[in-house]
């Protein structure tokens, strides 16, 4: 994996579907909906975004498939994060904490 810091910054869908899958594996509409969810409905990934996210994601290392049980249907798939993925999300919110202590201070500059 390249360091975390080069995979930076992640799309919010990215991001949502990371964290999303920190708490515990899920299929798509799980993701979907967690991710609608934790947004207060402000992100709502469609379907077909969601699954060219997963697959980047898979490709990059970030997520992986979890393993269903015997007998489930095989069209349903699950995914779990990877610890790469882990350590990309908390990566992130450095980044983001960043940002938002830069803004505040801008901000609270202005208003002196």
């Amino acid at each position: 994996m390249k360091p975390p810091q080069q995979m930076l910054p992640l799309t919010e869908a990215f991001y949502y579907i990371l964290i999303a899958l920190y708490k515990e594996p899920a299929h798509g509409y799980g993701i979907m909906q967690d991710t609608e969810k934790m947004s207060g409905g402000r992100v709502k990934i469609g379907a077909g975004t969601l699954y060219t996210a997963l697959n980047t994601l898979l490709k990059k290392g970030l997520i992986d498939h979890f393993p269903m049980p015997e007998g489930s249907d095989p069209r349903r798939k699950m995914y779990q994060i990877t610890s790469d993925g882990k350590t990309v999300v908390a990566a992130e919110i450095v980044r983001l904490k960043e940002l938002l202590a830069a803004g505040e201070q801008a901000v609270n500059e202005t208003k002196e």
